[in-house]
């Protein structure tokens, strides 16, 4: 049984933000070539570095504004490219790489406050999501990110 999807950065969105070549806060948006793994919030797979170029700029994943608002930098690919689609389980690329993918994950309730945090270590981390979400029912949903960097990756929903 299904109990959560992954949300990668959607297509529509990461196509405005070409297209503007501005985010959502008015800041430019850098076109860099790939000098890390990244990954692409929405391809949710890790740069090639010296080969892929990317764009940087400043996302936000909440909706509502309150403390917990983390606007930080993230990447995306500078060309488009296709949305992470194997929703229900995370990232292979990432959960494999634990060298260079440091994870936390970050609960949330109904109304954007952290009421959970957990670094992910050498937990598999596609089941260390559901023992989230089957033992803790303020969780909504998840964010997972980079433990060294804070930067968000992704949002995990609980289905």
């Amino acid at each position: 049984m299904k109990i959560f999807k992954i949300v990668p950065l959607s297509k529509e969105y990461a196509n405005r933000i070409r297209a503007n070549k501005k985010d959502n806060y008015g800041h430019e948006v850098v076109e860099q070539l790939a000098h890390g793994l990244g990954p692409c919030r929405i391809s949710l797979k890790p740069f090639v570095p010296g080969v892929d170029k990317r764009l940087l700029f400043t996302h936000s994943p909440f909706t509502i504004a309150n403390a917990y608002d983390q606007p930080g930098p993230v990447f995306i690919h500078a060309e488009e490219i296709d949305e992470y689609a194997d929703i229900y389980r995370f990232p292979p690329e990432i959960k494999a790489d634990k060298k260079h993918f440091h994870l936390t994950l970050i609960g949330y309730d109904k109304v954007q406050m952290m009421v959970y945090t957990k670094l992910v270590g050498d937990e598999d981390i596609d089941n260390l999501i559901e023992r989230i979400f089957n033992e803790n029912s303020a969780v909504a949903y998840l964010h997972a990110r980079s433990a060294e960097a804070c930067c968000y990756i992704c949002k995990i929903e609980r289905l």
